[in-house]
């Protein structure tokens, strides 16, 4: 039986269309539900008809997820017991609420099976298996407490109105920052200042950990949430990192920031990505999570594209910054011992790389750098082109044998992952769009095999995410639907995945598009669309229908074709 020709090419020739698998191309129809108003407005503007070219590129300005108005919301202490609040902004009456509450989406809930009392009582969208004559049911052979024990790195009310009043002391950072005020800090590279100025913190009273030949997931913006990365570290994934941080945030106490540094529990080397442009910021953020936070390194993003980040001189913007860089490994690791990485691109610029210059610049501070990656595309390339591995080999040769250092780009298989560990010298690999693909990969490259995966069993996998996203952000309508967004952000990637048993030379190149297909049954076929439409089928299938007023608009434009 012949599969889907794959070769180095991106698209394949008319002759593979009389494959088994290949489909006739057919004119795709575009979706105006998944269209930005901007392309609404366009077509107005062209008396409605559709546009005669594909559209292309990203939307820019997608919608953010709209909470619904507090009042209409039922207080959660209220429904615990008793609320303090004299003047609650929250509703307190529990039978004007069921009387407008959404019905049940299925009749088991995964909290109260797994804790045996759901938290969320009568909001739970699950609530008839615990609600028996409006009264929240417990199971005393399960009960573990209302209260979830495995995540942790939440942020408490003390703690945040500290934050807001400024009121925290960051002793440590004052004298670091002085030092580099002064510039005194510089006689400190390779550790040579004398005994009698400065009390060493000695290399074996840092925390340290053994990076060197684990699989690491990647921290990934919006799709590299906790549910995923429980999915990853199921799969075999060894380290695990939160999505990117704002560290100027994190100091004024902002909640939805907070949230991207919990932990969970079988997360057992787990770090935090920070995003700062200057010493200070980041020396105190710093100082506040070994402080507050279970965490075993902290990672500097200098690697984000993102424009009004750049501009800032954070992110990426930081590579064209070399004494600022400087100041800031200096001031954190003075004011934390909780081991630091850095994760860069090649450079800013196409075809001008300068990774190699930043790693040799800091080598005189060896003793505090504890891993470099080194995504191998320029700011300017974002995702586009294959990856520079040959570059990356030279970023190792640059560095410090002392130095862990990883490579990222273009990982898809344990082909792809056993090359770049044998031919470019990288340590480890930082697994990114790969794992957001296939989360197996993990277990791909762990038992050096390719795993012709089926359609139930990926589904099964989706079953987990959503049970985990109910865990992680609630079983109430508002729950369920962050929990269906983040859903829907990761099956734009997860459709890219071609079955093995469908391809006729392996492996699958990241970067490969194939025609259009049909999989070995119609949950396969349903899984290989691009269409956001199906998405939504296949969030449905797992977490009952779309509400009337559902809005979800794709990253990519090309996915609101059906």
């Amino acid at each position: 039986m012949r599969g889907i020709a794959r070769g180095e090419r991106r698209s394949l020739f008319t002759e593979s269309y009389s494959f088994r698998y290949v489909v006739p191309e057919k004119q795709r129809e575009l979706d105006l539900n998944f269209v930005s108003v901007a392309v609404k407005d366009k077509l107005a503007d062209d008396d409605g008809n559709r546009p005669r070219k594909k559209i292309k590129g990203q939307n820019k300005s997608r919608p953010h997820h709209q909470s619904a108005e507090n009042a209409s919301k039922l207080c959660f202490k209220f429904i615990a017991g008793s609320c303090p609040h004299e003047n609650c902004k929250y509703s307190h009456d529990t039978q004007k609420y069921l009387e407008t509450k959404e019905a049940d989406i299925g009749d088991r809930c995964y909290l109260f099976e797994k804790y045996g009392r759901c938290r969320y009582a009568m909001t739970c969208r699950f609530s008839e298996s615990h609600l028996k004559d409006g009264v929240n049911q417990t199971n005393d052979e399960t009960y573990k407490g209302i209260e979830s024990e495995d995540e942790k790195n939440t942020l408490s009310r003390e703690l945040q109105i500290k934050l807001r009043k400024r009121d925290c002391a960051f002793e440590k950072t004052k004298d670091p920052l002085k030092k580099i005020a002064s510039k005194d800090f510089l006689r400190y590279k390779d550790d040579t200042a004398e005994d009698s100025e400065r009390i060493k913190l000695r290399l074996e009273e840092r925390k340290a950990v053994d990076f060197r030949g684990k699989l690491y997931l990647a921290p990934l913006t919006t799709v590299g949430n906790l549910p995923f990365r429980r999915i990853c570290k199921e799969m075999g994934a060894d380290i695990t990192c939160g999505e990117m941080a704002m560290a100027t945030n994190l100091l004024q106490g902002q909640t939805s920031e907070w949230a991207l540094l919990r932990r969970h529990s079988s997360e057992d080397i787990f770090g935090i990505q920070l995003c700062g442009g200057y010493a200070d910021v980041l020396s105190r953020c710093a100082q506040l999570l070994e402080e507050q936070c279970s965490v075993d390194f902290i990672d500097l993003n200098m690697g984000c594209p993102i424009d009004f980040i750049y501009k800032k001189g954070s992110g990426s913007g930081l590579m064209t910054r070399s004494t600022r860089v400087n100041e800031i490994v200096y001031a954190m690791t003075e004011t934390s011992t909780i081991p630091l990485t850095m994760k860069m691109r090649a450079g800013v610029q196409e075809n001008k790389n300068i990774a190699h210059r930043i790693i040799q610049d800091l080598k005189p501070w060896m003793n505090r750098i504890s891993l470099f990656t080194v995504h191998g595309r320029s700011r300017e390339q974002r995702y586009t082109k294959l990856a520079n591995w040959d570059y990356i080999g030279e970023c190792v040769k640059q560095s410090h044998p002392e130095i862990a250092i990883f490579g990222s780009g273009d990982v898809l298989s344990f082909e792809d992952y056993e090359r770049s560990v044998n031919d470019y010298g990288v340590d480890g690999v930082l697994l990114a769009r790969g794992a957001l693909i296939k989360p197996w990969l993990f277990t791909e490259i762990k038992e050096r095999r390719h795993w012709d995966i089926s359609s139930n069993e990926r589904l099964d996998i989706l079953k987990k995410f959503s049970n985990y996203g109910l865990d992680h952000w609630g079983s109430d309508t508002e729950g369920v639907e962050r929990t269906r967004r983040f859903l829907l952000e990761w099956l734009s990637f997860l459709y890219r995945y071609i079955p093995v048993g469908l391809l006729e030379r392996l492996p699958q190149r990241i970067n490969d598009r194939p025609p259009l297909y049909r999989g070995r049954d119609d949950l396969e076929t349903l899984m290989a669309s691009p269409s956001c439409r199906d998405w939504i089928r296949i969030s449905e299938m797992l977490l009952g229908p779309v509400r009337d007023d559902f809005d979800f608009l794709p990253k990519h434009k090309a996915n609101a074709y059906n």
